[in-house]
């Protein structure tokens, strides 16, 4: 039996209720973390000190805290927009955020840079007081 006689045989009614489940399960998640993002690292802390390095970024509370290749800091948010997938990291060698999961790229400032990027990702102010790193929307 082909698939046209197997639909026509359970009716379409029936095919569309065994599919709708996946079909749901497709869409795309939250994008950016609820709520405001507002907390401080403490550079001094061992689980920070790699930001004490240029190239380097650690994730926390879900957002990506960077040190540029220039010695700035950058913010971004862990889920990225093109599936919602929490894979964003810091890409040191084009000083960009990309996604593991499916390639999208985007720039420091969160523009998208190809197509699986195009919809942008969400970027957090920081601000530097001594060893106290505030990371803020």
């Amino acid at each position: 039996m082909d698939r046209k006689d197997f639909l026509a045989t359970i009716g379409y009614g029936a095919a569309f209720a065994l599919t709708a489940g996946c079909l749901g399960s497709c869409k795309k998640t939250a994008t950016t973390p609820s709520g405001p993002v507002d907390f401080t690292i403490d550079l001094t802390d061992a689980a920070n000190v790699t930001l004490t390095t240029n190239g380097n970024y650690i994730i926390k509370n879900s957002c990506v805290i960077a040190r540029t290749n220039t010695g700035s800091y950058a913010a971004a948010t862990q889920i990225c927009s093109h599936e919602g997938r929490t894979q964003i990291y810091y890409n040191s060698t084009n000083n960009e955020w990309d996604c593991s999961a499916h390639g999208a790229r985007f720039s420091i400032t969160g523009s998208g840079l190809n197509g699986n990027g195009s919809a942008g990702l969400t970027i957090y102010k920081t601000q530097l007081t001594g060893t106290m790193l505030r990371v803020y929307s």
